[in-house]
């Protein structure tokens, strides 16, 4: 199974938001679950995804010590996870603004993956999947 998380500027808006935010990607997580997070939020300059790393117990060498707050990422786990730095991988890709929406690895199975391309719709500028291929 996998999740996609969007970000809204409510789910950063409050330390018990993040918090909230964290706490169910942590759960997904801990359920073997692939989760994918896209935080297009320039408003609010907080990374839910260095806050989930803090919850774990991790850091990922990638990141600057001011995380950047609009990104995408995509975590797996390998095993069931305790709040231990094992079994977890994770895909980060920083973003600006101005440049094209990345391509998610999603993991349905251990060995088993796809890529989803991200785009804008235009109409209410939501994000929608372009297109899915195997890896």
């Amino acid at each position: 199974m996998a999740a996609i998380k969007l970000v809204s500027p409510r789910n950063k808006d409050r330390p018990e938001s993040r918090r909230a935010f964290v706490g169910k990607v942590a759960a997904l997580l801990q359920d073997e679950i692939c989760v994918s997070i896209v935080d297009l939020v320039s408003i609010r300059h907080y990374s839910l995804y260095a806050e989930l790393l803090e919850f774990f117990g991790r850091s990922d060498p990638s990141l600057e010590s001011v995380p950047p707050h609009v990104y995408a990422v995509s975590l797996r786990a390998r095993e069931r996870l305790p709040r231990t730095k094992a079994g977890l991988d994770l895909w980060h890709y920083p973003m600006t603004l101005s440049q094209p929406l990345p391509t998610l690895p999603i993991w349905f199975e251990p060995d088993s993956a796809c890529c989803c391309r991200l785009r804008k719709v235009t109409s209410n500028s939501r994000l929608a999947c372009l297109d899915q291929f195997m890896l």
